[in-house]
Parts: structure tokens; C-alpha cells; sequence
């Protein structure tokens, strides 16, 4: 068999087919740019058009409000605070009181309390986990920083009666809840001695100021005994009858 003859033309039209294998893998191994300018163009995009500026945005937009507290004896702001901005979060990131507990985030548990002081020398407990920083604009308030006695160094040199017979009765195990449990406690005993109780009211009185108060170690009877003796033990609390 005779082999086939190449011609000028088939030979050439080789040459251009080798031509174009080698120019195709040239654009492969082109850069990135190349390969985007080549499909802006295959879209009907100038080459030559320059590439888009990217604009970072903030992922968030909030307003603030000045809020000014009294913590602790002190006067704290008046702070421009984020509007949504919940108190537990202002005590922790900006005042660094992180005695305070974030534990069901949801008004539950009640270990993030705070106690409140009102102008009429009563107060009460707030959850700090669902109450936004502002609410606190104006108010006084206390957190379990403040109520052990310290010296001008700032070193505890005396628990409160409270806080005494939690660790005498080792009331918390994990400690968690304790501060709640404390604030709690605390407002009890002040309201007593502005109206004390009879003898008879007094575990009624006390389950009813803890029962809202979630403990994870099951340490209820602990520290409702230790609440019972600061109560039956501390002059004026307690009448005989009612």
C-alpha cells in the first residue's frame, strides 16, 4: 500500500492546528486576570473596563443612648451605650463586674439579678439578661461586688451576714446561681427590718423570696437554712405574733 502523500496545504493546515494547541495551553497556563479578561469579554465586557470597588459596610446599625447608673456607691457615665444593649453586658464588657451570672439569658434562672434602690429606701430585684442597660439611666443600683466590706485597697476585710452563713452552711456547690441567691437574700432582710414578720410567716416569707431563684446543684435547703438563721438570729426581723 502506498503511504499517503502530506500536501503544502495539509501540511500547513498541521501546522496551524499545532499553532493553535500550543496557543490554547498558553491561555491555560495564563494568570487569573488573563482568564477573567478573557470571559468579561466572551460577555460582552470591555477588557479593558477596570475592576469593581468593593465598599465595606458594617453588618449593623444602631443608635445610642446615654445611660448614667450609680453602682456600687458610684457614679458610672453618663456612657453612650448601644439602645438594645442589655444591662448583664454593660456590667461585664464595660464596667468589668462579671460577679453577676448570664445563665438562661432568658428572665428564668434569676442568677444575673440586681438589686435596685429606690428613692423611698425600698428595693428590688431586676434580671439584667432580658432589661436593656438604659432602663438603669438615673437608678441606684446594686451588685454582689457590693456588699462585702473592703478596705482603701479595695481587699474584702468583712462578708455580709448573708454572705457569711452561705459559706458557714455551704449553702452553693458549683457557686453559680450564688450571687442571685445573695441580691435575693439581701432584699429580704432589708424588708423585714422595715416590716417584720411574725414568728409563724417565716418559712413562708422565705420560700416566697427564693423561689423564683433556680439552683443547677440542687443546693435549696442549704441556702434556705442559711437565710432562716440570719433571719430568726438578727435583732428586729421577727415578732412573736402578728
Amino acid at each position: 500500500m502506498t503511504a499517503p502523500t502530506q500536501t503544502p496545504a495539509s501540511a500547513a493546515g498541521g501546522a496551524n492546528t499545532a499553532s493553535a494547541v500550543a496557543a490554547s495551553g498558553a491561555v491555560s497556563a495564563a494568570s487569573g486576570s488573563s482568564g477573567a479578561a478573557a470571559a468579561a469579554s466572551s460577555a460582552g465586557v470591555p477588557a479593558s473596563a477596570p475592576a469593581a470597588t468593593v465598599v465595606e459596610r458594617p453588618l449593623t446599625h444602631f443608635r445610642t443612648l446615654p445611660v448614667s447608673v450609680k453602682v456600687n456607691g458610684e457614679i458610672v457615665g453618663p456612657t453612650d451605650l448601644p439602645a438594645g444593649l442589655m444591662m448583664i453586658d454593660y456590667l461585664h464588657e464595660y464596667l468589668h463586674l462579671t460577679g453577676s451570672r448570664l445563665g438562661c439569658g432568658q428572665g428564668i434562672c434569676h442568677a444575673c439579678v440586681v438589686i435596685v434602690d429606690k428613692p423611698d429606701g425600698t428595693s428590688e430585684e431586676v434580671r439584667t439578661c432580658i432589661t436593656g442597660a438604659n432602663f438603669f439611666n438615673g437608678k441606684t443600683i446594686r451588685t454582689i461586688e457590693g456588699h462585702a466590706k473592703r478596705n482603701e485597697a479595695g481587699e474584702v476585710v468583712e462578708l455580709s451576714p448573708i454572705q457569711q452563713k452561705f459559706l458557714e452552711h455551704f449553702s452553693f456547690q458549683c457557686g453559680y446561681c450564688t450571687p442571685g441567691f445573695v441580691n435575693a437574700a439581701t432584699v429580704l432582710i432589708e424588708r423585714l427590718k422595715r416590716q417584720p414578720i411574725a414568728k409563724d410567716k417565716v418559712e413562708q416569707t422565705i420560700t416566697e423570696a427564693l423561689n423564683d431563684h433556680i439552683c443547677r446543684c440542687t443546693g435549696y435547703v442549704r441556702y434556705y437554712e442559711a437565710v432562716k438563721e440570719v433571719v430568726m438570729t438578727t435583732p428586729g426581723l421577727v415578732k412573736d405574733a402578728a
